[in-house]
């Protein structure tokens, strides 16, 4: 599987930050906080299979495989070992790879994301809705679900760009990404990590609430969670100054 990642931003010697994506979005969720970060980051972010600049799935995948393809990347630019922030799918890949790749992962920020997401029956139903009537049959309910209230108005551009991105979205690479989520499931294992881990919250997220943050926060061994106000499912995107300023300090923390 080969995913597309951004050029690196920020100073060459910098620990190396990897952001994840949620589904259906491109690495433009994380433009409002990659710049803060930038500062004491060497950041990069990735998009999905058939999302942003990514080729298209040509087979099945799972959550893992994202994982092993994002420390694939890791590696091969010169990383013995990296930072990670990830939404949604990308905070889920994000626990995959504290699992897979302990050695890799220096500490890991989980956002508006859980040990396991939905329903296997849920993610299915979207799955062959996608491929009956493509991606741009989720756009309004999307837009309901993603933005807290009042973000639309306040970042228009945005907002309107991640819609368009979902839109754009391969509907076959999408429909997989939906059958890897059902297949997804790491509850019984957190307590495996070992990494500092920080599991994020919007207050007005259905999908991701404040108990799947929770769970992470608890299961794992070094945990902590945090509520985000003014934020739903996609937190970077409704509060990006509050969001990179928490992201700077869980990530530095013990650097300073």
């Amino acid at each position: 599987m080969e995913l597309s990642f951004t050029d690196p931003v920020g100073p060459a010697d910098g620990p190396l930050l990897i952001l994840g994506p949620s589904l259906g979005t491109s690495t433009i969720l994380w433009e409002s906080v990659a710049p803060a970060l930038a500062a004491a980051h060497r950041v990069i972010a990735w998009d999905l299979p058939g999302h942003g600049a990514s080729s298209p799935a040509v087979e099945s995948f799972s959550v893992a495989d994202l994982a092993d393809a994002v420390a694939a990347a890791a590696r091969d630019a010169g990383s013995g070992s990296i930072r990670y922030a990830g939404v949604s799918l990308g905070g889920a890949v994000g626990l995959e790879l504290l699992l897979r790749h302990p050695a890799l992962v220096e500490r890991a920020a989980i956002l508006c994301s859980g040990a396991v997401i939905g329903s296997p029956s849920a993610w299915r139903e979207r799955a062959a809705k996608v491929r009956a009537e493509s991606t741009s049959a989720l756009i309004v309910a999307s837009a309901q679900r993603w933005f807290a209230p009042g973000s639309i108005a306040r970042h228009p551009d945005l907002t309107g760009r991640l819609l368009h991105t979902l839109q754009n979205a391969d509907d076959e690479s999408y429909a997989r990404c939906c059958e890897a989520l059902a297949e997804y499931d790491v509850r019984a294992h957190l307590r495996e990590i070992d990494a500092p881990v920080l599991a994020v919250w919007g207050e007005h997220d259905q999908v991701t609430p404040e108990s799947s943050a929770a769970e992470i926060s608890d299961g794992v061994r070094d945990g902590r969670s945090v509520r985000m106000p003014a934020a739903s499912h996609l937190a970077p995107v409704d509060a990006p100054a509050e969001v990179s300023a928490l992201l700077d300090h869980f990530l530095t923390e013990r650097s300073r």
